[in-house]
């Protein structure tokens, strides 16, 4: 690529997982945002059923909530595959190249989009692209992975339990007694699905039977925490350092919930009345640098890349505890990521700059 060059950027949305719609919002927002002078871009979305269609522009950036009914990929428009080198090939109609990718930026969330999946694709197919690795994001997306690796390296979280299929198959009993002593009030969460899909809290450990099924109609493994009672719910948005230089921490974020829920899917996505997000949360500057700190040391530890949206819980104490990392955070306009960065002094369309600045910049293959 020339100097005067354009880079030509993969929006990559959709996707087989239960977050579809969400990325498809996201798709719609970043376009609004990209700096079309600067960069060619060319969405593909993935249907639900996993087919790569080449999706125009325009028809993109239009997917919205109409009447409560999020968007999804319709499948319509002509299927491509991408190829080494980073050649995206149409494969139907009039077959034959269609670009060639500088830089992808995946906005799927949830499985076969920020577990590491795609990210191996980009790998194999010789591409940068935006946010972390094959490992991070593996590990990010499976909270039990995510929460070992966080004891590993002596980053503080609250109690939690793993129950895989073969517990609950083959030792039911068993595995209730060992989750019963985390003591109540008890989260139940796939162990690999995001946007708080498939949550259930627990507060009668009669219900804890019903609450792990539900979990497991979205994984087989379940990750069970015990809930936090009097905490604080805060998030930093953090950003890799250029050239060398440490993580970028933003203003803190708080998340208060207005009703008896928690913060479900729903809380984030059709919120009406539940949910108040303070960007930036009033905090004493103590807590706002102890959970900046923890942020990035929490980024630092997972090896990530690019960008990851830390949350954590801060107690009546004053400690700060972990909840966890998400390496491809809820990224609309109005999403705590981008929203943070906004109230930190970074635009919607500047921070999009960065993460492809910081993407382009980076070698290929192991780093």
């Amino acid at each position: 690529m020339t100097a005067t060059e354009r880079p030509t950027v993969l929006l990559v949305f959709g996707g087989k997982s239960s977050e579809h719609p969400v990325s498809c919002l996201t798709a719609a927002s970043v376009l609004a945002a990209i700096n079309t002078d600067k960069y060619d871009v060319v969405p593909v979305g993935i249907t639900a059923e996993g087919r790569w269609t080449l999706v125009p522009v325009e028809v993109a950036a239009a997917m919205k909530t109409v009447d409560g009914q999020l968007p999804t990929v319709s499948g319509e428009h002509p299927e491509v595959v991408l190829g080494n080198g980073g050649v995206l090939y149409r494969v139907e109609g009039e077959p034959g190249p269609v670009a060639t990718i500088d830089v992808a930026m995946s906005l799927m969330h949830g499985p076969y989009g920020e577990d590491g999946t795609i990210q191996g694709l980009f790998e194999m197919a010789g591409i940068r692209f935006v946010g972390s690795g094959v490992a991070t994001s593996a590990n990010g997306m499976d909270k039990a992975l995510m929460k070992t690796s966080f004891a590993r390296h002596q980053i503080a979280q609250g109690p939690w339990q793993l129950v895989t299929d073969p517990d609950w198959v083959q030792r039911r009993e068993q595995t209730l007694a060992r989750v019963a002593e985390l003591g109540l009030p008890l989260f139940v969460k796939p162990a690999r699905a995001g946007s708080s899909i498939g949550i259930t809290r627990v507060t009668d450990l009669a219900d804890l039977p019903d609450a792990i099924e539900t979990a497991r109609e979205h994984d087989p493994r379940v990750v069970i925490e015990h809930g936090l009672t009097g905490v604080r719910e805060i998030e930093c948005a953090v950003l890799q350092g250029r050239d060398g230089a440490p993580p970028r921490p933003s203003l803190l974020g708080e998340v208060r919930m207005l009703t008896d829920g928690f913060y479900d899917f729903e809380a984030k996505y059709l919120p009406g009345e539940q949910v108040a997000l303070d960007i930036p949360a009033t905090v004493e500057p103590e807590l706002e640098a102890a959970a900046q700190a923890l942020a990035v040391r929490t980024f630092e530890a997972m090896d990530a890349e690019g960008l990851a949206r830390v949350d954590m819980f801060a107690l009546p104490d004053g400690q700060v505890l972990v909840n966890e990392i998400n390496t491809m955070p809820g990224f609309t306009q109005y999403s705590m990521y981008p929203s943070l960065w906004q109230a930190t002094g970074m635009s919607y369309p500047e921070l999009i700059d960065e993460l492809l600045g910081l993407a382009l910049a980076r070698p290929l293959g192991l780093r």
